[in-house]
């Protein structure tokens, strides 16, 4: 049987603890007893860890053999803020697929009470992400970011770093990635898509442009689009 898998709260050499809201869901809910087995993810590794003690906010574990590492890709998504309900679902299917980071950037058609309320959102975002992470048996979470505006996450970007676009009719997202590349950023535009100026922006710090096909694309989906084709692509 597979194990459950835990993403640790706190851990050192040999020992990790889920705290808090995180524990009180393992005593409550699953009834969880000294000695049971679980997969604990500490860093970038996945260990195998046995209940040491039970309190009501806090379970300790001994951490055993490592089962899994982290993936090879690192995927970093600028994820220009739209309808909250949609970048939750975006946020939640990306952190199971895969994604290393993701920065909420505001964008010029991102809607001005969205941007305003964001900030007030990054901690709804980032249990979302760990939950995600936890059903999906990450060995952590996607990093959740506070709000950027467009030209400070543009210029703090690093790796591949991939405009997706609609106005790109030449090139597709699958024709520049491959096995060799281990850090991608990848852009995902609002609703009504990328105004010219920032497209320029993206011209100027020399992003690649690049197209999910000829359909026009909802935020949502073209972030999980992108995610999948990207993971795919390095891995062939």
């Amino acid at each position: 049987m597979t194990r459950r898998r835990w993403i640790a709260d706190e851990f050192s050499e040999n020992r990790a603890a889920l705290t808090g809201e995180h524990a009180d869901h393992l005593v409550r809910v699953l009834r969880v007893r000294v000695g049971q087995e679980f997969d604990i993810a500490v860093g970038d590794q996945v260990r195998r860890g046995s209940v040491l003690t039970v309190e009501p906010r806090r379970v300790e574990f001994e951490l055993g053999e490592v089962v899994s590492s982290a993936q090879s890709v690192n995927i970093t998504l600028l994820l220009s803020i739209f309808k909250f309900h949609r970048m939750e679902w975006a946020i939640e299917k990306c952190t199971e697929l895969g994604v290393l980071r993701i920065v909420p950037v505001i964008a010029r058609r991102s809607d001005a009470h969205l941007a305003a309320s964001s900030a007030k959102r990054v901690e709804r975002w980032r249990k979302i992400a760990l939950q995600a992470a936890e059903q999906s048996r990450r060995a952590a979470p996607a990093e959740i970011s506070e709000p950027a505006k467009l030209k400070d996450a543009v210029g703090g970007a690093t790796g591949l770093r991939i405009l997706l676009s609609e106005s790109e009719r030449q090139v597709r997202l699958s024709d520049i990635l491959n096995s060799h590349v281990e850090e991608v950023t990848l852009a995902i535009g609002p609703e009504g898509g990328w105004t010219e100026d920032e497209l320029q922006i993206f011209r100027d710090a020399g992003w690649i442009s690049a197209s999910l096909g000829s359909t026009i694309l909802r935020a949502e989906t073209a972030a999980i689009a992108a995610t999948s084709i990207t993971i795919s692509g390095v891995s062939q």
